[in-house]
């Protein structure tokens, strides 16, 4: 006989499933949201043999014409999806409320339509007259650029039979609702419904298809874990709300890397690309300012240059201050912590700020010694000298380990007229055996114009910039 149909409980939100009722999801830690599910009857289904849509041929006889790269008419997003889009690819676009996922997409759109290629851009958060407001305020008005508010799925795919485009748009993923299928839009099973039927649509009339997703509190994208795995390309849209900047990274990608960064500026003209972001983060200062370090970070594999600034004022507080902004606070803790014991430096009655210029935000080991350098310079007024910048990770014995990329890194800041570096001491390099001032250096390697000095570890590095006294007697040790 079969058996007894089996109750399962399921997140409404991340598609967790669980033997019995719980009142906090296991996976996303979501409260209330565990509902009874459709019960499993546990009988095993067989599948007879079916007609073939296509035959299979060697691999070597299929055709890659029709799956070439085209641009999409934004620079900076073409150098994160690898080439350009691709017909037939779908494309996951998630980023918070606000940060400008919506009008990147319709300058996309815009410049397809600029292209003769048929575009459809169908919303399902806003009105077809809200979206053109915003077309016009943009320059997005184009006679191939159609568009469609619409919240049904079946009503978007007779949109495609209609209008055929080459590109389409579906803003939001989670504001389309299947009829025919249990829960609500933007649930766990109408959104696998909504993306199934979109990506295979895509595939089946090579459109490209670009889907807008929404993320959780935690910065995730919402919905069912099985969202990304279908698309071909995951992309988060990034930015700070006090900043214009804005940032592209690529999460998953079947058609490029997944380490590349596209940079724009989001203002109420729109939005464009920033194809040199240096500038937004480093400050020009026309006199060499006490507290002040250049570090070079890599954002995927594009070298920024930013500026790491340091303050350190005397407190009467047992407990001083410890402020961060763009930077890591563990990092600033274990930083001073090496500046006391290693290099003499006492701050434990003082309160210490570390910010970055321009709201970047450096999370990489590489600008530990910029880190060092500004606040050692802040805590003796002693300004860091003009041209150099300083990259390196600072080990718990004071020690400077080596970073990556550091070819691209000093490349790019010869590129932005610097003509000093400060790095890591490479295996087997002698020690300079008198340390001097950047502008009195003894010969060292030249690397595209540029004066590389390598040291051995922090207290090397801040002596070699006379950015903290000389210490006649070694730091107090436990």
């Amino acid at each position: 006989m079969p058996k007894p149909p089996r109750t399962t409980y399921r997140c409404t939100e991340c598609g967790w499933e669980a033997a019995k009722w719980v009142g906090r999801c296991g996976e996303c830690q979501a409260w209330g949201s565990v509902v009874e599910a459709a019960s499993s009857s546990g009988t095993v289904s067989r599948t007879a043999a079916s007609p073939v849509t296509t035959a299979a041929v060697p691999i070597g006889q299929v055709s890659v014409e029709e799956s070439a790269f085209r641009p999409s008419g934004v620079p900076e997003l073409d150098r994160v999806l690898g080439g350009g889009l691709v017909p037939g690819a779908a494309i996951l676009l998630a980023g918070e409320p606000g940060v400008g996922k919506s009008t990147l997409l319709l300058e996309v759109a815009a410049q397809t339509a600029r292209r003769r290629h048929r575009t459809l851009y169908v919303t399902g958060e806003e009105s077809a007259s809200q979206v053109r407001l915003r077309a016009d305020r943009t320059g997005g008005v184009h006679d191939e650029l159609y568009l469609a508010a619409e919240t049904d799925l079946g009503a978007v795919l007779t949109h495609i039979e209609q209008v055929r485009p080459t590109l389409l748009v579906v803003d939001s993923v989670q504001t389309i609702g299947a009829s025919g299928v249990e829960g609500v839009p933007g649930g766990v099973t109408q959104v696998k419904e909504v993306a199934a039927a979109l990506v295979r649509v895509a595939k089946t009339r090579n459109i490209t298809t670009v889907l807008v997703g929404h993320v959780t509190k935690d910065g995730s994208i919402a919905g069912p874990r099985v969202l990304e795995h279908v698309v071909d390309v995951v992309l988060h849209f990034e930015g700070d709300r006090n900043s214009r900047f804005r940032m592209v990274r690529a999460m998953k990608n079947r058609f490029g890397p997944v380490d590349e960064v596209g940079c724009f500026d989001l203002s109420a003209g729109g939005i464009t690309a920033v194809t040199d972001p240096t500038g937004l983060f480093v400050e020009n200062h026309h006199t060499s300012v006490p507290g002040t370090c250049v570090a070079v970070t890599m954002e995927g594999r594009r070298p920024l240059l930013a500026e790491v600034q340091g303050l350190v004022t005397p407190t009467a507080s047992e407990r001083p201050r410890r402020t961060t902004s763009g930077l890591d606070g563990s990092r600033l803790a274990m930083v001073l912590a090496v500046l006391q014991q290693h290099c003499g430096i006492r701050l434990h009655n003082h309160d210490v700020f570390a910010s970055t210029v321009g709201g970047a935000r450096l999370t990489e080991p590489a600008s530990d010694l910029a880190l060092a350098v500004a606040v050692a310079g802040a805590a003796f007024g002693r300004p860091t000298p003009h041209g150099v910048v300083a990259m390196g990770e600072i080990g718990l014995a004071g020690e400077l380990r080596r970073v990556r990329d550091l070819p691209q890194r000093i490349a790019e800041a010869a590129r932005l007229g610097f003509r000093v570096a400060l790095v890591p001491m490479e295996p087997g390099e002698r020690a300079p055996g008198r340390l001097q001032a950047v502008n009195h250096v003894a010969p060292v390697p030249t690397v595209d114009g540029m004066k590389v000095i390598g040291v051995p570890d922090v207290r090397s590095g801040l002596q070699m910039l006379k950015v903290t006294r000389e210490q006649t007697e070694r730091p107090h040790s436990l």
